[in-house]
């Protein structure tokens, strides 16, 4: 399946989940989706389309948490971003990592961090904060005027 018909095909299956495409380059394409169809994107990007996840990324911008979750379909050498925007005053989202142990440790680091709650992961203790800035605290937030 070329990478083309990936996107089709998830505009298609996921209706107006979908708000947006972006093909970046030939190889790398963009799609932002409302954050509560995420589970059901993973399980169609793994399960139907044989793509596998990478890692996920999170910024804080004022349109609120932006988190990237990178896909690849390595054969084809196609790297798929899904894209979700959460609102500031309630970042949350569910975990993927009961779908993929992969993305455990970066939900972790990204609650830290940001202060995200992903929702029904299996672990949300502390991995990298221990002693480094006080309880309630989340370094990579921002204050926008």
């Amino acid at each position: 399946m070329n990478i083309e018909a990936i996107i089709e095909e998830i505009k298609v299956k996921l209706g107006s989940d979908v708000l947006e495409t972006e093909k970046r380059s030939d190889t790398r394409w963009s799609v932002m989706i409302e954050p509560d169809a995420l589970l059901k994107v993973a399980d169609h990007l793994y399960k139907e389309a044989g793509l596998r996840f990478i890692i996920a990324s999170a910024i804080h911008t004022r349109r609120g948490f932006e988190i990237h979750y990178h896909f690849s379909k390595d054969e084809i050498g196609l790297v798929l971003n899904i894209h979700v925007i959460l609102k500031s005053d309630k970042p949350q989202i569910e975990s993927l990592s009961n779908m993929f142990n992969a993305s455990n440790w970066i939900e972790r680091e990204m609650h830290e961090l940001f202060g995200i709650d992903f929702l029904n992961h299996p672990n949300q203790e502390k991995l990298i904060s221990e002693g480094n800035w006080a309880e309630g605290v989340y370094p990579y937030r921002k204050e926008f005027k």
